[in-house]
């Protein structure tokens, strides 16, 4: 079964990487941006999270021997953001 992800961002500002079927579950990966980062970011903070998590799972995907698509990463539609 194939398993997909949700890069989210969560109440305490972590943005996270974690299974899309299991919300309730660990997260993968977790960002911490301090207040400064995001502050001299001007609320890109999330693009630049997504840039380096997608960075992690390519190169995943060339260790494992998988190939990962461009179109895995396509933008979503609209920003998760959980409260």
């Amino acid at each position: 079964m194939a398993r997909f992800f949700e890069i989210v961002e969560l109440s305490n500002g972590d943005i996270v990487l974690r299974r899309s079927d299991d919300a309730d579950a660990d997260a993968l990966v977790s960002i911490h941006f301090s207040e400064d980062a995001k502050a001299s970011l001007q609320a890109h903070h999330m693009d630049v999270a997504r840039v380096m998590l997608e960075a992690g799972v390519r190169k995943v995907g060339e260790l494992s021997g998988m190939e990962v698509e461009q179109d895995d990463f396509d933008a979503p539609e609209h920003e998760q953001r959980l409260h």
